[in-house]
């Protein structure tokens, strides 16, 4: 029982959730012995899922495995090749079951490779709103029943944790995150750039004074996103109706961006996105295809709604309020010249219609 605890107090004393995933599957590897524990997540859109795997240890490894939250999905497996995992999800429903003797295990890239003879153990990881995926735990003999209830234990512990997590972390209208968690992230995303520099993949583009990345060494862009005349909207049909509208665009923003890119609510109209691409390019076409499909959706009551969207290129030694600043310059240029746009920071410097910004501490913004 007291190794149960400890693994507990361990598990829940992280609020970064890699580090929670790996903690768990290391609980649970030294809990129950296995072959091995993984778990997997769904992601993408309906009709195109694909198992991402969080994290996974096999009986002698080290250090868990894990896909890159970045990594394309066509690399991924797909859901629809694991029927019983799928299962587990639908069903909410601890699955078991030995593989035949004669049974040749299936080659998938990220999936497991278990043996002929191996126990399959699908257990349901839910949160809040719904089943994101499973713990899969591959046992040489077949999990007893006292086993099977603690690891369900483990996972209500966990879900709980993530449930506080989300309490903190995320805006309670539209579940994005919320501004207090942005800093956090960005900072994450500045130490891999450092890293980049330090390893000499990265080259200063002195034109622009940006940052040019080499081999395919990927960039990170900031967007923020204002809702055109939303002040508008609330006066003529009220704040419940405005918030419908800020509900649904929280899902256009969704559904228009990979899932691995961090999303975020930071108050009223205004939405900011910090996103990992490999150019400059893909992130203006992403940011594109929200400003297209929010101008193309018809909000109930409302109708026609359209944002004003500016992004700019994340520097190496820049600060949260310097990024945000740059992106907000852009956001007010979409809105002076009229609104419905998508601008790039470093693009309206280049072309003389903006001054580059100077350099802000945390402090002014933060």
């Amino acid at each position: 029982m007291s190794e149960v605890v400890d693994h507990l107090a361990e598990l829940t004393g992280f609020r970064d959730r890699d580090v929670m995933d790996v903690t768990l599957v290391s609980a649970l590897r030294d809990l129950l012995e296995p072959s091995s524990v993984a778990i997997y997540r769904c992601i993408g859109e309906a009709g195109h899922e694909r198992w991402l795997t969080r994290a996974r240890l096999c009986a002698d490894d080290v250090v868990a495995t894990a896909d890159p939250l970045w990594m394309e999905p066509e690399r991924l497996p797909l859901a629809q090749d694991f029927p019983e995992r799928l299962e587990c999800m639908r069903s909410r429903t601890v699955l078991q079951w030995q593989l035949a003797p004669a049974l040749e295990a299936v080659e998938a890239e990220g999936a497991a490779n278990p043996a002929p003879g191996l126990w399959i153990n699908l257990f349901p990881i839910a949160t809040e709103r719904e089943v994101v995926g499973v713990v899969e735990v591959h046992s040489l003999s077949r999990l007893k029943s006292k086993s099977q209830r603690m690891v369900s234990s483990v996972l209500r512990i966990y879900h709980n944790f993530q449930g506080l997590l989300d309490y903190s972390e995320r805006d309670t209208l539209t579940g994005l995150l919320n501004r207090k968690t942005f800093e956090e992230s960005f900072l994450k995303a500045l130490g891999e750039l450092a890293a980049n520099v330090s390893s000499g993949v990265m080259s200063h583009d002195e034109g622009e004074g940006e940052r040019r990345h080499e081999h395919g060494q990927p960039q990170y862009f900031l967007g923020v996103i204002d809702i055109d005349h939303f002040k508008s909207v609330n006066d003529r049909f009220g704040h419940l109706i405005g918030d419908e509208v800020l509900l649904l665009l929280s899902r256009l923003m969704r559904s228009s961006f990979r899932f691995h890119d961090l999303l975020y609510r930071f108050g009223g109209e205004e939405f900011v996105v910090l996103m990992r691409c490999d150019v400059g390019l893909d992130a203006a076409q992403a940011f594109e295809r929200l400003r297209h499909n929010t101008e193309h959706y018809a909000f109930p009551q409302v109708g026609r709604i359209t944002v004003s969207i500016g992004f700019t290129q994340v520097r190496v030694g820049d600060s949260p309020a310097a990024a945000f600043e740059r992106a907000d310059k852009a956001v007010y240029h979409a809105k002076d010249n009229g609104r419905n746009q998508v601008h790039n920071h470093a693009d309206l410097v280049s072309a003389g219609q903006m001054q580059e910004v100077t350099q802000l501490s945390d402090m002014e913004l933060f």
